[in-house]
């Protein structure tokens, strides 16, 4: 039984009528007539009764009539979603988001991909620091990833898709707290909540090179990996933190931002995926967020 004789039987027990069925279909009655015969005898069922006046169906007709929408509708639909697929509106995709992005972009990315590709099934996972996003998108647990670079691995393209500066985060009551910018100089008796050592941390690194280059090596009170509990240790007046200006969407009671006067430090947010990855989803959920952060300026003020 092939699908174009399903095609055939459901016009004409829908039409009742054999040359009516063979105009709906554009093809000639008496082909028509002989493709039936061939469903019949591979059924070994009749499954019209003729007349010279009328065509009806035989309870065998009725019972394959209902069967061969269905088949016809799942084969439609399997068509469609097959091409939907290509074009990567239905799908998976599981995200990385490093801890500044997890506050601006996360929420905003989600948001516009549920609305535009509503069939895309979007595993995010925020807080992660690049060296986990990067063994993770080895690992094929992660599609794609938003962190920062630089990332030594042969086996993923990586594009940076902006650079911002770092900002300071200060105990609301600290006294460089009011509206100049902070020289980093200022800081040097401060202690410091940073990003983990031991990991590598890409942030960790900007924000010693930037102390360094102002001349000191910052005074270590507490190491965290997730943004969220930097920012709430600063408020609770462990120390002073470095950040990138992103950071900024992240509002806590106690911390204040300020920016930090002359040239610093600069930190990349790039986006990794493997190398020849072929994911339609994944192309579409690139060419969004290039547009997305392309658009966006980054803030650099306490606002």
């Amino acid at each position: 039984m092939e699908l174009r004789h399903l095609r055939y039987f459901v016009a004409v027990a829908e039409e009742r009528h054999f040359g009516r069925a063979a105009e709906r279909l554009h093809m000639a009655q008496p082909p028509l007539s002989q493709q039936i015969r061939q469903l019949e005898a591979e059924l070994g069922a009749r499954v019209f009764a003729r007349t010279t006046r009328k065509v009806e169906l035989t309870p065998a007709g009725e019972l394959l009539l209902a069967r061969a929408r269905r088949i016809l509708a799942d084969v439609d639909a399997a068509s469609v979603d097959v091409q939907r697929a290509e074009r990567g509106e239905v799908g998976r995709l599981s995200v990385g988001f490093t801890g500044s992005a997890t506050y601006e972009l996360l929420p905003s990315i989600a948001t516009a991909l549920r609305a535009e590709l509503p069939d895309v099934e979007l595993e995010l996972h925020g807080e992660m620091l690049t060296p986990a996003q990067v063994n993770a998108l080895l690992s094929g647990t992660l599609d794609v990833g938003l962190l920062r670079p630089p990332v030594h691995s042969p086996d993923l393209a990586v594009h940076d898709i902006r650079r911002e500066p770092l900002v300071v985060a200060l105990p609301a009551d600290h006294p460089l707290v009011g509206d100049r910018p902070v020289k980093l100089t200022e800081l040097a008796g401060d202690p410091f909540v940073t990003y983990p050592s031991h990991f590598r941390s890409v942030m960790h690194d900007a924000a010693e090179a930037a102390c360094r280059k102002a001349g000191f090596t910052p005074r270590v009170a507490q190491e965290v990996g997730e943004t969220a509990t930097l920012v709430s240790l600063v408020a609770a007046g462990i120390g002073v933190a470095l950040v990138p200006a992103s950071v900024q969407h992240l509002r806590i009671t106690g911390a204040v931002y300020r920016p930090l006067a002359g040239s610093t430090q600069e930190v990349a947010l790039a986006v990794a995926s493997r190398v020849g990855d072929p994911n339609p989803v994944l192309q579409r959920f690139l060419g969004r967020v290039r547009a997305m952060v392309g658009l966006r300026p980054v803030p650099n003020q306490d606002a």
